[in-house]
């Protein structure tokens, strides 16, 4: 018995060090750089969500297939490519891509570019929606298949609000906010829009559907009346959309690949896919040099405390985000900062806590603040260091406001027939209680206290903008602004993605035009032996709830940053509703 129970452990010991063994020869295997032909065709095929952080690199292959590029990565592949002389094509072949309209810009602005080398760029669409059929009008050629349908039908906004379902089961959210623009909780306590949020979405689908019809009139060579009287027609079927012009041919995926291959001249068409190109670096191309700079990422809810990010699931952490910060600002090799941001705000203090750690960085370094998707309330709070802000087009920022909520539970307590006692020493313990609804004087405790951050608020944006008190806060009240919306109004200095970002910290660090950069990203990717390591079963089973809560959520089309990471109680800079425009 015993000589059997050693041999049982030395079987699993032998066996952990096989799979150990296994882990690491895949992790070198996949760290070599493939062989990249001459006269090649890059494919990049772009599917689902694309983030500003890269996610943990997994080493198995069947699982670094899924994972996605990130708005950074799908940037730099198309500059490498533009710049290689084996690669003498693209094939573009976007499906179910998840991304906002600003990062949509990013990317669509990238493939541009890499059509300005004089390669030809043919794009193949599969179910196609609008998010996919704006990236494809920067292809040379579109093409579809014979029976597919293109979902593409113009935009829409939708607001959800559940003060009915919440009266029925007897839960109250009690709210105190400043600017009559600021709706983030109009979802919880009111049954439909306000006037205000009906005046801002509105604004926001006219420049967002005015954009899209002048971009698809420009690459389609139509009037914008010829394009918006076609839009009112979709959606359409494939020989529908080649009727009005849409897409230039009805093919299968081969058939695409065999237009490219006589486009080219070649008897054999060299396929090299986008998961393979990334893995060369940008040095061997020389597009890089000595001289770095630091591009630091933040993508999520702002929330306080400290944390290791797992490919941006945990948001905007003060501590964790401050630190990344210092340690660019400390680093004497960097030469100057790019701050990304893609946040809808949050907590109010912890958002406080990122701006000072900003500030201090500017005063080490040359900083341009470059805007994604999303910058508002907070977001933009932790941007308005002084430095150069640069968005998009259509990024959201603005939304200076505050907004503070409780939820008030004691109807649902009665109806479940519970009963909660309080006890207390002083007036306004129970302000925070969700046992029993806010008291006279505890909501004017509340309501000064929303009110001086809001002063705060906008005292600090005049001061990064440069600019008086005054002039801020007429555009302030909450409101949410589009980039080019914001930029009008002085909210932020150019419209622009990372290669214009790239040009100001230029300017601002002294930095000649011929001169090389390299990029050095922070937060950097992960493995998944660090991760494997470094993170506690706690921190592991906490990351696969916020996960789960997020499915949940965009299942249900619920405010995902409200309910899986940011707290519905307490002083939030938040950005109003989950506003996604399909």
């Amino acid at each position: 018995m015993k000589k059997f129970l050693i041999g049982l452990v030395a079987g699993f010991l032998l066996a952990g060090l096989a799979c150990l063994i296994t882990v690491f020869a895949m992790l070198r295997f996949s760290e070599r750089q493939p062989s990249i032909p001459g006269q090649a065709t890059l494919i990049l095929g772009l599917e689902g969500q694309v983030p500003e952080i890269a996610p943990v690199e997994m080493p198995f292959p069947f699982l670094r297939s899924r994972t996605p590029l990130t708005v950074y990565e799908t940037w730099d592949l198309l500059r490498k490519a533009a710049a290689d002389s084996r690669i003498k094509a693209l094939v573009f072949q976007p499906r179910g891509v998840g991304a906002g309209w600003a990062k949509l810009d990013q990317i669509r602005s990238s493939l541009l570019a890499f059509k300005k080398s004089g390669k030809p760029v043919y794009a193949f669409l599969r179910n196609p929606g609008m998010r996919e059929y704006y990236l494809a009008t920067a292809a040379d050629r579109i093409f579809l298949t014979r029976e597919d349908l293109m979902d593409v039908k113009g935009l829409r906004a939708e607001v959800t609000h559940y003060r009915r379902g919440l009266d029925k089961i007897g839960v109250q959210m009690e709210v105190e906010y400043a600017g009559k623009y600021k709706d983030a909780s109009d979802a919880f306590v009111r049954t439909s829009m306000t006037p205000e949020t009906r005046e801002v979405l509105n604004a926001v689908l006219d420049q967002l559907y005015t954009h899209l019809v002048e971009v698809i009139a420009s690459s389609r060579k139509r009037t914008p009346e010829q394009v918006r009287a076609a839009l009112d027609q979709g959606p359409f079927l494939a020989h529908e959309a080649k009727r009005l012009g849409l897409v230039d041919e009805l093919l299968f995926e081969n058939q695409v690949l065999d237009e490219m291959k006589k486009r080219l001249g070649q008897g054999e068409l060299k396929k090299v896919s986008h998961r393979d190109y990334a893995k060369i670096p940008a040095i061997s191309l020389g597009l890089e040099g000595r001289t770095r700079i630091a591009l630091v990422t933040g993508e999520g809810p702002i929330t306080r405390g400290d944390g290791d990010s797992l490919g941006g699931d945990e948001g905007i952490r003060s501590a964790a985000f401050s630190r990344l910060l210092r340690e660019a600002g400390e680093d004497s090799e960097i030469k100057g900062v790019i701050v990304r941001v893609n946040s809808p705000g949050g907590d109010a203090i912890a958002s406080d806590e990122i701006l000072h750690e900003m500030r201090r960085l500017s005063e080490r370094k040359p900083t341009v603040i470059s805007m994604s998707d999303l910058a508002a309330s907070g977001g933009y709070f932790i941007s308005v260091s002084g430095d150069p802000i640069l968005a998009h087009a259509n990024t959201f920022t603005g939304s200076i406001g505050v907004v503070y909520g409780k939820l008030n539970l004691s109807n649902l307590y009665e109806k479940l027939g519970f009963n909660t006692e309080i006890l207390k020493r002083g007036k306004n313990a129970d302000i925070d209680t969700a046992s029993a609804p806010l008291s006279d004087t505890g909501r004017k405790k509340l309501r000064e206290g929303v009110d001086f951050v809001y002063r705060s608020f906008v005292d600090r944006v005049a001061e990064g903008r440069r600019k008086k008190a005054s002039e801020i806060e007429p555009l302030a009240q909450g409101r949410l602004w589009t980039g080019a919306q914001a930029h009008r109004h002085g909210l932020v200095d150019e419209i622009g993605g990372l290669d214009e970002a790239l040009e100001t910290l230029r300017k601002k660090a002294m930095i000649g035009s011929e001169e090389k950069l390299r990029i050095v990203r922070y937060p950097r990717k992960r493995s998944f032996l660090e991760l494997l390591f470094s993170e506690s079963e706690v921190s592991l089973r906490e990351a696969g709830l916020r996960w789960k809560m997020r499915a949940i959520s965009e299942k249900l089309h619920l405010p995902t940053a409200g309910i899986s990471q940011i707290p519905l109680e307490g002083m939030l800079r938040i950005a109003p509703y989950t506003l996604r425009v399909e």
